[in-house]
Parts: C-alpha cells; sequence; structure tokens
C-alpha cells in the first residue's frame, strides 16, 4: 500500500521530469539554434506561423496532460485521506470498547452492584475523555437562558418563580459541540 511519503516522492520525480522536458523544449542547442535559423530565413512568413502554431499546440497538450495528470493524483490523494481520514480517531476508540465488552462479560457473573456501576461510570468517563480530545463537547444547559442556537425547546411549562423564566429547566437529550459548530442541539424543558 502506498503511503502519502511514497506519493510526495512520486510526485516530486514526474515534477522534475516535467521541468527538465520543458527546460530542453525552451532552450535549445547551439546547432538546433542554428539550423532553425537558417530554416526561418528560408520560409516564408505562412509556415514560421504554422510551425509558430505547432509548437504552441505541442505545448498546451503537454500543459494539459500534465494538469490531468495532477488534478488525478489530489483527487486519488483526497479521495484517500476521506476513506481513512478517520483511522487514528477509530483506534483511539477501540479502548473504550474493549472495556464496554469486559463489562458486558462481568455483568452476568457480577454480584456486586456498586463494582458494577463504578466500571460503567469509568468507561463513560473514559469515552467522555476521547470525545474531548476530538473536539466535542457537551453543550451546557443547567439553569442557563434559552438559546435557540443550541438549544431546541421540546415542551414549554409555566415557571414557578420569576428568575425561571426563559431559562431551561430539564434537559432531555444533550447536545454537543464539534470545535465551534453545534452537532446536536440540545432537547430542553424551557420556563415561561
Amino acid at each position: 500500500m502506498k503511503t502519502k511519503k511514497d506519493d510526495l516522492s512520486q510526485f516530486q520525480e514526474e515534477e522534475k521530469i516535467a521541468d527538465n522536458l520543458s527546460g530542453q523544449q525552451n532552450e535549445p542547442t547551439e546547432a538546433e539554434a542554428a539550423t532553425e535559423k537558417e530554416t526561418e530565413d528560408n520560409c516564408s512568413d505562412e509556415e514560421k506561423l504554422e510551425r509558430e502554431l505547432e509548437t504552441l499546440k505541442d505545448e498546451y497538450l503537454r500543459l494539459r496532460a500534465e494538469f490531468e495528470n495532477y488534478r488525478k493524483r489530489t483527487l486519488k490523494e483526497k479521495s484517500e485521506l476521506i476513506r481513512n481520514g478517520g483511522e487514528k480517531s477509530m483506534l483511539e476508540l477501540l479502548p473504550v470498547i474493549d472495556d464496554i465488552e469486559i463489562a458486558i462479560k462481568n455483568i452476568t457473573e457480577a454480584t456486586d452492584v456498586e463494582a458494577l456501576k463504578e466500571g460503567i461510570l469509568l468507561i463513560h468517563s473514559k469515552f467522555l475523555d476521547y470525545l474531548k480530545k476530538q473536539g466535542v463537547t457537551q453543550i451546557e444547559t443547567e439553569r442557563v437562558p434559552f438559546d435557540e442556537n443550541f438549544c431546541e425547546a421540546i415542551a414549554v411549562i409555566p415557571a414557578q418563580k420569576e428568575e425561571d423564566k426563559g431559562v431551561i429547566l430539564d434537559c432531555i437529550k444533550k447536545g454537543y459541540m464539534l470545535n465551534d459548530k453545534v452537532i446536536r442541539h440540545a432537547n430542553v424543558v424551557v420556563g415561561q
């Protein structure tokens, strides 16, 4: 399987070859230059224009081919990143899954409910730490003013106190943000 380093070195080699080709085309040898000058002197203006047109067409086709190769290579690299971009995240998540499997195995044999409860809380804490490392944070909803940018009111109940009006009284489903973007709004109950 090719690595990014292999792709980069291949790209650099292709660039060197392209530079050499273009350098060779742009800098004719003295003999070629002399021959070209003699030919130019003997040719009519129309033939000179045709030759120049052919040269420009050739350059254009080469540049177009180089660009197509570059485009295909970058598309391949992007698709590779998209396909395997989450690999590091998944590797960091595997220990949490291992802990859950151990807890499931111990549920059937456990006699001490407190130890089992403590184990589940540790797994939950470990998973929240993992999410924090990935930039995922919970939206704060405990007794804060309702903000529709972060929360979705699924119920409105009459407030018993004046200071409870417009305040979140209960959170039914927690909301989450990835960096500064809301990825799931919190479902809350608001006092009115």
